[in-house]
């Protein structure tokens, strides 16, 4: 049962950086119900490089989120370091939630022979979505 944020959520916070094959595999929204799980205030956003989490709240659920994030990541993805920071203290946002992707030069991989999922190909195939291909790729 996810447990929303609670007030304690201002007692620290941490940003991930996480490598590996963790795009293209459902690892943002894992993140997210991880995070909501653990009571934890943040986000998480694909990047050139990886994935970066930032999480607020006890240290004891940030402990446990990282433990569950290697733990329970999706089947195709592939951790292959995650290095942590202390974030400046602070107001932490009311809630968790999924940013938009974007930042730095792509140096993270693709999963070979995995399926597009059925959002991806909604974004591929929106016209108004911001990536140019979006547009020249025909159905």
């Amino acid at each position: 049962m996810a447990v929303a944020p609670s007030p304690e959520r201002q007692a620290g916070g941490e940003r991930l950086r996480v490598t590996g094959l963790v795009q293209g595999v459902g690892f943002r929204p894992t993140v997210w119900r991880l995070a909501r799980d653990e009571g934890l205030a943040g986000s998480v956003r694909n990047t050139g490089a990886g994935v970066v989490i930032e999480l607020w709240g006890p240290e004891a659920a940030r402990e446990r989120f990282r433990s569950r994030l290697v733990a329970e990541a999706p089947p195709l993805a592939r951790i292959d370091g995650v290095a942590a920071e202390a974030l400046e203290p602070g107001e932490a946002p009311a809630d968790f939630r999924i940013e938009a992707s974007g930042g730095g030069a792509t140096t993270t991989g693709v999963v070979p022979d995995a399926p597009v999922c059925p959002d991806c190909l909604g974004e591929l195939f929106d016209p108004a979505d911001r990536r140019p291909v979006g547009r020249r790729v025909r159905q």
